[in-house]
């Protein structure tokens, strides 16, 4: 009988239209050669790395209306200023360098002034020879500059830990510059801390757009899931407790893979429901690269080492901006 009612329930589902579905279950698109476990937090795929939804790839307008129908449940609003920064519940943190990515960094920095809910503060850190965006921001954004030469690779790690450090909110979330986020992410990440986590990824896509322009008119480029950077929420005691960001990681790639492995011997949540967009612009030569990038050769390295060494190792060494 049970069998004959789910053929029913399948048959039923069938003559439910596409977009319907879509509408209601957008969450649950994977791939057909990888699991998903579902719970109230949102959906995780249980497939180890980061991948495509290779559907998106095959049908541009599938990607296109996977996208409308995530920012329908969690839309983003953009907004120049905030009302409250003195006391705010969560901390956004944002590394950057160059001025070719300021328009990046503004309509990202939009985005987080959107929040609802919670009170949330912004801060920047720019590692250059000299201040070169503060002078953009908007008056409510905090900045803090971490001087390096020309010549100096990009040190991600060392800015977001200069930025936790001047955090003044439980909740921090380690953004890059250019991720537009929906409105109701930083009360979504202050919801997991007080639930007792101590990390959180709450990534479920990253939409990949093909402009430097925020659009939900356009195909995006990728639809991507299972993303281990990006965006990172930790409480605050947390992410100093486990070593912060390994700064002897230099350019881009492995360091989020060598948090990840010592966030986990906390408590993580790793279900995911927000979706968010990445901004296009060229490739960092290092990700082109790829396992061959310095940083990323150097995680196969340290990936031997147990977690717990390497937090013994890390924690109280931190560089001062």
């Amino acid at each position: 009988m049970s069998n004959l009612r789910e053929k029913a329930g399948a048959l039923l589902y069938d003559w439910i239209p596409f977009e319907l579905r879509l509408r209601r279950h957008w969450s649950l698109v994977h791939n057909r050669h990888e699991r998903i476990d579902v719970n109230r937090s949102g959906v995780r795929c249980e497939w180890l790395w980061t991948t495509d939804v290779h559907i998106c790839n095959l049908f541009p307008s599938t990607g296109l209306r996977l996208m409308r129908a995530a920012f329908a449940e969690w839309p983003v609003a953009l907004s120049e200023e905030i009302a409250d920064t003195e006391s705010p519940r969560v901390s956004f943190i944002i590394g950057h360098r160059g001025m070719e990515r300021l328009p990046h960094l503004l309509t990202t920095i939009r985005s987080i002034a959107g929040q609802r809910d919670v009170p949330v503060e912004c801060i920047v850190v720019e590692q250059s020879e000299r201040p070169e965006v503060h002078a953009h921001l908007p008056a409510w954004v905090r900045y803090v500059h971490t001087p390096a030469g020309p010549s100096d690779p990009y040190g991600r790690s060392w800015a977001l830990n200069a930025g936790a450090r001047h955090a003044r909110g439980e909740v921090l979330i380690l953004h890059d510059s250019d991720m537009v986020v929906p409105r109701g992410y930083a009360a979504a990440a202050s919801a997991a801390i007080a639930a007792g986590c101590d990390f959180a990824n709450l990534i479920r896509y990253v939409f990949y757009l093909r402009t430097a322009e925020l659009t939900f008119d356009a195909p995006p480029e990728r639809v991507v899931q299972n993303t281990q950077g990006g965006s990172i929420v930790a409480r605050h005691d947390a992410y100093f407790d486990i070593g912060g960001f390994d700064e002897d990681f230099v350019g881009w790639g492995g360091e989020d893979n060598d948090f990840w492995d010592r966030a986990s011997t906390r408590r993580v949540q790793r279900h995911g429901s927000v979706p968010m967009i990445h901004l296009w612009h060229p490739a960092q030569p290092e990700k082109l690269l790829g396992q061959e990038a310095p940083a990323v050769a150097r995680y196969w390295t340290i990936r031997e080492l147990p977690p717990e060494e390497r937090i013994a190792r890390l924690t109280g060494s931190k560089r001062e901006p």
